[in-house]
């Protein structure tokens, strides 16, 4: 430990015992833990405690104290845990009785204390800790505290029984795996004293018949297999084999979920993987025993299991099925796949369970939509995907939800009636219906999914996230469908489709909701950035009012609008779909030019979102060499630079260092060409462009803008910075022209920090003022040589060094915690001195 640490460590201690000081900062407490933990690991724990006798006399008086805090309390718990950890601290602190008083049963359970969570949590992390050497087990086995890790697994806070449950298996494993004896049998006089008890804990939970103590239990199976995969674990399952399938036979079927839990955490075990295992068996009777929404999750666990048995993957599907196959009966839609769906399997439950109630009924249907769309990506599922099934299926639930489905019997009259208007089953069937776009689909089948999403797309009822998702789905079914057309051009199906589009969307870039507004402008950027170019888009979006919508909505109140706006014209102005060109003003005076319009936004706008993305379609812009910014791309960067040096966003500057470093890289990327078929250039006229370019990019003040933000406050923008000087430095440093003449520019070579820059810009400033003393020792920013003197002289390799670190790397030594501790109850010297 440091010797200034040392000395600070007893002022401290004496802070934390002492009832009249209050640490109000608990991260304070967190920090010196995580500090003693380092200690420790690095030295002996031993010799740290006996250097430093404040830290044991710390914990005997908290002991001692009966009105001390919480946090005081449960850091001293965690504290003596982590020096128990090491054998010899803790034969020192058990000389002291110090850890019996502090974990055993007659420790700090019978103070007021325990009664809040955040001790009896401590003391769950510091028996944690200690659990690292046989003699720790043993203590733990003959003070009680086994038994008190057991009451906790049914403490009324969750993250405390929750950790009891993981402290249980981290020591039964620990057990295990330090035992020398012979290999295990299922004989009790085999098992290790600690993990005896651990496990006829555990038998008598699963006999007890009570739901809480069945849940811990197999919780605690569940952990243990989930992380240990030694062979003894299977011994262990042979042991509580009979018990969990008792379970499974019991009316009513008590800790479905945890037991479900279970079986998916030992199938992914490779101790129970093998097809000789029981597990499967087991696995087989849950999927018959359990509710159709509790066996959803495991048979979708199963079928995402490389190795199974083919009929439990069967099976486990059929169970997936099952509630659309009632949904297509309801509506008297074929089933499709023959054979696929036993007609012998009793489907009376799942009947009962999408009639019961809207929130049972939907909450199925959503369970079965969103496994199935995890699914039908899946290349090992091994079973017959009914694609054209699954989609009758999933318009038919959309049908349903919209009140236009036809109902074969009273059945689907009921099924109608619970399901229209239901907004979170239309979002989980949209989202399925997406996914199914990757499939080849019947022709019949795909102006089905056509229809009802231009429903959707129409339907005053549609709330703003169902619309959201219909867009969604309707751009992925756009897109499959351009895949399977051959011609350069839309196929005639898409055309159609758009067409149907084109006046929905006109009528939701007006509607009064700001998030439909949003979605649809979302929707338009992605339309337009996938078929921006076909001659076809561009004849149904032009002969629409579309654009013209959209470029109103940059004046939107709304600021997400106003953002998506933006990205929309901007794409739109890319593929040349807008009336009026950027690089000029309109005939109509009143109208703006959308570059300067977008500029007016960069400038004024109150809110971020618009501002960034402004300035990320000026970016796109640039690097795609959009035609209008080509013509005068020097103007163009000028104006755009000298209205994002004044934003106070920092996503904004650090954008508009993108931009700049854009524009750098098309400027010198000629000199970054390293093709051997290139023409060669001498160096003289090499150096003469290089110069050249350094020359338009002052101009441009482009370094003025990066130098600027090298002094930035905002790390991100200071860091982009300094990496495009870096990346500038070296394209330089290629050619050669960093390298100075004379003993004053090696001297100087990269001695500077960004104080010094900082000087050098006002100075730049003041000149460009016309300021009294601006000359003086004058910079001219506008030539190269003064640039590549920067270069030179700010060492850009350290900055990126410290850059990179934690904003508080300064001040995040141990000594600078405990003095911060220290000043905070104002017992530093200074401190004192500064009081009188």
């Amino acid at each position: 430990m440091d010797i200034e640490c040392s000395r600070l460590l007893p002022s401290v201690c004496a802070v934390l015992i002492d009832p009249k000081q209050f640490v109000a900062d608990d991260t304070c407490l967190e920090k010196l833990l995580d500090w003693f933990k380092t200690v420790t690991e690095a030295e002996s724990s031993l010799l740290v405690l006996q250097e430093n006798p404040c830290l044991t006399e710390l914990l005997f008086h908290v002991l001692k104290l009966q009105d001390v805090s919480s946090s005081i309390l449960s850091f001293t718990l965690r504290l003596a845990g982590i020096f128990a950890a090491h054998e010899n601290s803790f034969q020192y602190l058990q000389q002291g009785e110090v850890l019996l008083s502090l974990f055993s049963e007659a420790g700090p359970l019978s103070r007021p204390a325990w009664e809040d969570p955040s001790v009896r949590s401590g003391w769950i992390q510091g028996v944690g800790s200690m659990v690292q050497h046989e003699r720790a087990v043993q203590f733990l086995c003959d003070c009680g505290a086994i038994d008190v890790i057991f009451s906790l697994q049914g403490d009324h806070s969750l993250f405390v029984a929750s950790a009891a449950s993981q402290l249980l298996v981290h020591i039964l494993g620990f057990t295990m795996r330090s035992r020398r004896a012979s290999p295990l049998n299922t004989q009790d006089c085999d098992w290790p004293i600690c993990a005896q008890m651990i496990v006829e804990h555990i038998e008598e939970s699963l006999r007890s018949g009570t739901v809480p103590q069945i849940t811990q239990a197999l919780n605690v199976l569940t952990t243990l297999f989930g992380r240990c995969h030694d062979l003894w674990t299977e011994v262990l399952w042979m042991q509580m084999n009979p018990l969990v399938g008792s379970l499974l036979e019991k009316e009513p079927l008590l800790a479905a979920h945890s037991l479900v839990d279970l079986l998916l955490s030992m199938a992914r075990s490779p101790v129970f993987s093998h097809l000789e295992c029981d597990l499967w068996t087991l696995s087989t009777q849950a999927l018959n025993r359990l509710s159709p929404t509790q066996a959803g999750p495991l048979a979708l666990g199963i079928l995402n299991l490389k190795d199974c048995p083919q009929t439990l993957r069967t099976q486990a599907f059929i169970i997936l099925l099952q509630p659309l196959a009632c949904v297509l009966r309801a509506a008297c839609q074929p089933y499709g796949s023959p054979g696929l769906l036993d007609e012998s399997v009793n489907d009376s439950v799942i009947t009962d369970i999408l009639l019961s109630s809207k929130s049972s009924c939907a909450g199925l249907l959503c369970q079965t939509l969103a496994h199935l769309e995890e699914l039908q990506p899946l290349n090992h599922l091994l079973v017959d995907w009914p694609h054209a099934p699954l989609l009758s299926a999933v318009i038919t639930v959309l049908q349903f939800c919209n009140g236009l489905a036809t109902p074969a019997s009273s059945f689907g009259d009921r099924l109608c009636n619970i399901l229209i208007g239901c907004f979170r089953v239309q979002r989980s069937a949209l989202d399925f219906l997406g996914t199914l776009s990757q499939g080849a689909s019947p022709s019949e089948l795909v102006r089905r999914v056509v229809e009802i999403l231009l429903v959707y797309l129409r339907s005053p009822d549609s709330s703003p996230t169902v619309l959201k998702k219909a867009f969604q789905a309707t751009l992925k079914w756009l897109l499959s469908l351009s895949k399977t057309s051959t011609s350069s051009d839309l196929c005639p199906q898409t055309q159609h489709f758009l067409r149907d589009l084109f006046p929905i969307l006109q009528k939701r870039l007006c509607s009064p909701r700001w998030e439909v507004r949003d979605s649809a402008l979302e929707f338009l950027t992605h339309l337009t950035k996938h078929w921006g170019g076909r001659a076809g888009f561009r004849q149904a979006l032009l002969s629409s009012e579309v654009p013209e919508l959209a470029e109103d909505l940059l004046r939107d109140p709304e600021s997400y609008v106003r953002a998506s706006a933006v990205t929309a014209m901007g794409q739109l102005s890319s593929r040349g779909l807008c009336s009026n060109p950027i690089g000029t003003e309109s005939k109509n005076d009143e109208k703006k030019s959308l570059f300067l319009e977008l500029l007016e936004i960069l400038s004024t706008d109150s809110e971020g979102f618009p501002r960034r993305a402004v300035i990320q379609v000026f970016t796109e812009w640039l690097r795609e060499g959009h035609t209008d910014v080509s013509k005068d791309k020097e103007q163009f960067v000028t104006k755009v630079l000298q209205v994002v040096s004044c934003d106070l966003d920092w996503e904004v500057r650090v954008q508009g260092l993108e931009l700049a470093l854009v524009f750098l890289v098309q400027t010198l990327g000629q000199y970054g060409t390293e093709c051997p078929y290139a023409v060669e250039i001498s160096s003289v006229t090499q150096s003469t462009l290089l110069t050249e370019s350094l020359q338009m990019l002052c101009r441009v003040k482009l370094f003025e803008f990066i130098f600027s933000a090298l002094c930035d406050c905002d790390r991100p923008v200071a860091r982009k910075s300094c990496d495009i000087l870096l990346y500038l430095k070296a394209k330089l440093v290629h050619h050669g022209s960093l390298q100075g003449s004379g003993e004053a520019c090696t001297a100087s070579l990269g001695t500077h920090s960004t104080a010094w820059l900082e000087t050098t810009l006002r100075k730049w400033k003041a000149r460009d003022q016309g300021q009294p003393g601006g000359d003086t020792d004058r910079i001219d920013c506008q030539g190269p040589d003064d640039v590549l003197e920067v270069l030179r002289s700010v060492d850009l390799e350290e900055l990126q060094g410290t850059l990179a670190k934690s904003s508080d790397h300064i001040e995040k030594s141990p000594q600078s915690l405990l003095q911060d501790m220290l000043a905070t109850v104002g017992i530093l010297e200074e401190n004192e001195a500064d009081c009188y």
